[in-house]
Formats: C-alpha cells, sequence, structure tokens
C-alpha cells in the first residue's frame, strides 16, 4: 500500500474496457482474519505496479464477511493507488441493508459496484430464499444501483450459463436485460475454454448488445479446490484440461506449473478473440497472477 492516499483514476472502467489496449484487474477474497487480512494487503502491495485498470473483493459464500468486505474494499480506495470495485449481493439483506452499503462504499469514494444476485447459503445450487423486504433478481439490484447514486455498475455473467437459467439462450436474455437496466460492465464466472466465451459473446451481440464482458481467469493451483469451486458454480472442467492436470494431480508444483500453463493459452486465446481484458480470481496470492502477467507483457498481448 501506498503510504498517502492517492486519487483514483476519474475516468469509468468502461473506457479502459472499450480502449483497443487490454486491462487486466484482479479480484480478492474476504480475509478470514486479521492474518489473511495481512496476506491480502500485501498481494495488493505485490499487484499494484502491474498498474490493474481495478480489484474487487467479493462477499464470502452465502452473502456473509459483508462488513470485513466493505470495510477492506474501502480501505483500498482510500489508501492505494487502485480503483477499488464494490460488491453488492441480495443474499440475506433488505433492500435498506443494501442501500446502507451502497451508501458507505459511496462516502469512500467508490463509484464503481458489481450487482450480483449471490449465492444462497446453502451454496449455487440451493433454492433460492427471498428476504421478506429484500429483492430475488440482480436486475432490481442494477436498477437501485443507478438510482440511489452516480455508480456504474458491473454485473456477473456465466459462459456456461447460469444454473437456474434453463439454458443458454434465456441465461443471455437475463445479461442483456441487465445491461438494458444500467449495466455497463460484466464479469465472467471462471471457465476453462475460450470458445464458451466467444460464445457468449454472440448471444449477446445477436440480441443488440454491445456490453463489454470480461471474462474471469483462476488458473489451477490446487486442483481439488479449483474442482470444487467449479462444481458447484456449475463450470465444467473440460477433458482437455483434465487430461494435462489429472496425470499430476499428487505433484503439487507440477499441478502449479500445468495450471499456469493452461491459464497463460486461456489468455492468449481471449485476447485473440477480442476480449477487452482479463480479471484474475487472485485467490489472495500475487505469484501466479504476476506469471501470467509477465509473460503476457513479455508477448505483448498487455
Amino acid at each position: 500500500m501506498t503510504d498517502a492516499p492517492a486519487p483514483v483514476p476519474s475516468h469509468s472502467i468502461v473506457e479502459d474496457l472499450r480502449d483497443q489496449r487490454p486491462c487486466v484487474s484482479f479480484e480478492f477474497f474476504p480475509p478470514k482474519d486479521d492474518a489473511g487480512e495481512e496476506v491480502l494487503w500485501r498481494t495488493i502491495a505485490d499487484l499494484e505496479p502491474l498498474r490493474p485498470s481495478f480489484v474487487s473483493v467479493t462477499y464470502g459464500a452465502g452473502g456473509t464477511s459483508q462488513d470485513r468486505t466493505v470495510r477492506v474494499t474501502s480501505r483500498i480506495a482510500e489508501e492505494s493507488r487502485i480503483r477499488a470495485v464494490g460488491h453488492l449481493t441480495l443474499v440475506g439483506q433488505s433492500r435498506s441493508e443494501i442501500e446502507t452499503v451502497l451508501k458507505q462504499y459511496a462516502a469512500s469514494g467508490i463509484r464503481h459496484v458489481l450487482a450480483l444476485r449471490g449465492d444462497p447459503k446453502g451454496g449455487p445450487r440451493a433454492p433460492w430464499e427471498t428476504h421478506p423486504e429484500g429483492m430475488d433478481h440482480a436486475v432490481e439490484l442494477v436498477e437501485l444501483a443507478r438510482d440511489l447514486g452516480d455508480f456504474t455498475v458491473g454485473v456477473a455473467a456465466f459462459p456456461e450459463g447460469h444454473p437456474d437459467a434453463g439454458g443458454l439462450e434465456p441465461d443471455a436474455d437475463v445479461l442483456v436485460a441487465k445491461h438494458r437496466a444500467g449495466a455497463e460492465f460484466a464479469i465472467t464466472q471462471l471457465f476453462f475454454r475460450a470458445q464458451d466465451y466467444v460464445d457468449l459473446v454472440e448471444r449477446v451481440r445477436s440480441r443488440g448488445s454491445d456490453l463489454p464482458i470480461v471474462p474471469g481467469i483462476m488458473p489451477i493451483l490446487n486442483f481439488s479446490q479449483v474442482a470444487r469451486m467449479a462444481e458447484l458454480s456449475g463450470a465444467e472442467i473440460p477433458r482437455e484440461v483434465l487430461d494435462v492436470v489429472e496425470p499430476v494431480q499428487d505433484d503439487p508444483a507440477a499441478v502449479r506449473a500445468r495450471g499456469i500453463e493452461l491459464a497463460t493459452q486461456l489468455c492468449r486465446d481471449l485476447l485473440a478473440q477480442g476480449a477487452p481484458g482479463l480479471h484474475f480470481i487472485t485467490l489472495n496470492r500475487s505469484k501466479a497472477t504476476r506469471e501470467i502477467f509477465e509473460t503476457l507483457r513479455g508477448e505483448g498481448l498487455v
């Protein structure tokens, strides 16, 4: 972190995403305790020289860790040169509670938010539970954020379709509806095939939407952890990826090396297909992300 507050870029993320040069951004998880928070600050300090377009901090599973997420995101905005994007979900919250979070973000100078329905407390596959004074759909959260303040709103996108969408075409309809409600960019969940991203973009463009869609990248550094996250989110680890990783799954160093290689190639393929940027899901560690970034920069891709 810097010794003194510094102004974040005054322009919108959307301007970065519509620039010819691909932008890079990073996603962090909310630390579980003070020790984890110190690890996160070191990671942010390591990644700050890469000049990301923005960083975000998610909520924990089922909407937990909200207070820490808001506090950490606000500190990033106030104490670093990095643009911070605030996360919002509908899980277990009333409309007035969400409004309070938006006001906290605004007070910290945060002008970009990610409006997500979020996963139920029982996990992504559990039935959705409506808060008696809350909302049910991300499009409602987009509208609230746009109405309440001068926010640039991002949303989630699902290359393989959201588990509740009922298919790829209805899923694209939902994403376009969020754009029409005021969303200005989207970030995908993790995925492993460039073609899934390309197909999503084509579905959205066929509906007349030019919404910038940023691919979310999670390198496979721990096979069981990523496999579990993919299972929960409905993402598929393709056979061609499994064929590379499974033979060495009991060798952590080999898994890491092959995971970085796979993620780097995925990034190359996505940029070749016109992706406006890359959003790295860092797991609060900087080394793998830096390695991928340095390779891509050395090739003149970022």
